[in-house]
């Protein structure tokens, strides 16, 4: 059985191609063809959380094994660490191990990618608040699969916002530093948030036409945006289930989620006449499951 190098994992799931592959398993889910039960959390020290995730469909089955540090940043550690156990589901045969988190950072991009090519109102400039791994998936993403020219970057730390603005200009964009999102929201009405802050990073006055993708928070604890701002939008969940769970910028802002969509849905509802419209996103086990698949041409 193959252990798959974070370089190679990535290389087989490119952002257009997984996008597909996450509405497949969407449609999937909507028709209980794919399962994946509520995911295991294990409290570590030191604020650190072991995540258990399963799912299988008719060909293959996995288990996602991750843990999640938060506070490893500040010392230079990766956040995210973890693997991917890859099978067929008819006779438990391995197929594989695939790296977590290069995994994890590409399917979390792509099923934004996917959501603003279902939700946006409108395209244009992008603006990433953060400026680690999912920043940058994010920023790949976009531009593989929306083909954006122009970003704006904000992070509380400046010298990452000038290492991705760096990268974005590497691969051809236009690329901008913010000291605060409020200084590039009238010009973008893609907005991403990447971060894992306790209080909002974003203010409320994005624009009507804004499609934001807050993929950071994955915690109740957690919220990157305004209650007044979600309670603003149109609403829309990767999963409803993970989102009443863990969605920190719903939960805080008293959502009643059954004004929320998940995305399962909208892939065959119209597309929203006027925003803003918020995606948010926290995992899922279907979403490993769905790269799994890709990877193995499944």
């Amino acid at each position: 059985m193959d252990v798959v190098s974070p370089a190679d994992t990535a290389l087989r799931l490119p952002y257009p191609a997984l996008a597909e592959a996450l509405a497949a398993i969407l449609a999937a889910k909507r028709e209980r063809r794919a399962t994946a039960p509520e995911r295991l959390h294990l409290a570590l020290p030191g604020g650190g959380v072991l995540l258990v995730m399963p799912a299988a469909d008719e060909e293959i089955a996995m288990t996602k094994l991750a843990t999640v540090h938060p506070a490893n940043a500040a010392a230079g550690l990766p956040t995210l660490q973890g693997e991917v156990v890859v099978m067929e589901a008819v006779n438990g045969r391995r197929l594989g191990i695939l790296d977590g988190p290069a995994l994890t950072a590409r399917r979390t991009a792509a099923l934004s990618l996917l959501a603003a090519k279902l939700l946006a109102p409108s395209f244009g400039p992008l603006l990433l608040v953060g400026a680690g791994t999912q920043a940058r998936a994010h920023l790949e993403a976009f531009r593989d699969g929306l083909g954006i020219s122009e970003v704006f970057i904000s992070s509380r730390t400046p010298e990452s916002a000038d290492t991705l603005a760096s990268y974005a200009t590497e691969l051809g964009l236009k690329a901008y530093t913010v000291a605060h999102p409020a200084d590039a929201l009238p010009m973008c009405p893609l907005v991403v948030t990447a971060t894992t802050s306790l209080t909002p990073v974003l203010p409320e006055t994005v624009r009507d036409d804004a499609f934001i993708a807050a993929v950071g928070a994955y915690r109740r604890t957690m919220t990157e945006l305004p209650p007044r701002l979600v309670q603003r939008c149109r609403l829309y969940a990767d999963t409803l289930e993970g989102c009443r769970a863990e969605a920190g910028d719903l939960i805080q802002a008293h959502v009643d989620f059954s004004t929320v969509t998940p995305l399962e849905q909208a892939l065959i509802l119209p597309r929203p006449d006027s925003g803003p419209v918020l995606f948010k996103s926290v995992g899922h086990a279907l979403f490993d499951l769905a790269a799994a698949k890709l990877y193995f041409g499944r």
